[in-house]
């Protein structure tokens, strides 16, 4: 599931699932098991965990219209049509907000209240990898800013934003959204480099926070275990669950 979608085009949570349901189905059939890796809590906990989102379409006017204003305006009507899910979603967060009122002006009620419950339709092991150590931690997250940057992220960036001009994806995904203001000739390349990793260790911190919520994960720090006995261990618990 790289490259599946043009980055002119709405992809939600509910679509991720969808596709995925399906390649999962599609790698169970042929008698493997599929591993799921990436980041991204919410759309693990939907497609694996017991919770739903309603399915709203995009409403294109609707978007526009909130796109006008700041994230702050934005936050603050969130707050007035639904402190719950204001309460899970960082007040900066222009993307996750607007949909949010998207949901709660559709359906005329909150989008907390829309969102449902749902069987768990899978038996899943989990494995995370952290460091208790965050020097350590944010010194490999700087590294692989920097490493993105000596493979070519500031010309692929430069690439995107002169074939798709100011698109809300690239301004509100990081890894992009820290070049824009420096291909404006706003502030120098050190500076954005620094404000990358400043946002990637950020973004670190709140999947730590949200990740730490699942039970269920066993962690492994990176910094004290070698990558071949982690292997050991989840090819062997694997298997170990299946006797």
């Amino acid at each position: 599931m790289l490259d599946i979608v043009s980055i002119k085009d709405e992809f939600t949570a509910a679509d991720f699932c969808d596709i995925a349901k399906q390649k999962i189905d599609e790698i169970i059939s042929k008698g493997k098991v599929p591993v799921l890796a990436g980041g991204t809590g919410l759309y693990f906990r939907i497609l694996l965990q017991d919770f739903d989102l309603p399915r709203v379409a995009p409403d294109k006017k609707l978007r526009e219209k909130l796109e006008q204003k700041t994230s702050e305006e934005l936050y603050s009507m969130l707050k007035d049509y639904d402190k719950v899910s204001a309460e899970k979603i960082h007040f900066n967060n222009k993307v996750k907000i607007i949909r949010a009122l998207e949901v709660c002006f559709t359906l005329n009620i909150p989008m907390s209240q829309a969102q449902k419950k749902k069987e768990n339709p899978y038996c899943v092991d989990w494995y995370g990898l952290n460091s208790e150590n965050r020097d350590f931690l944010y010194n490999r997250i700087n590294l692989r800013c920097e490493k993105m940057i000596e493979n070519g992220l500031i010309e692929e960036v430069k690439n995107l934003f002169d074939k798709y001009g100011e698109n809300n994806i690239l301004l509100n995904t990081i890894g992009y959204q820290e070049f824009y203001p420096y291909l404006k000739c706003e502030i120098n390349v050190n500076e954005a480099v620094k404000i990358l990793k400043q946002n990637t260790r950020r973004y670190a911190k709140r999947q730590i926070s949200w990740f730490k919520a699942n039970k269920d994960i066993h962690w492994f720090d990176i910094e004290h275990t070698e990558i071949e006995k982690m292997k050991d261990y989840i090819i062997n618990h694997y298997y170990l669950d299946k006797l």
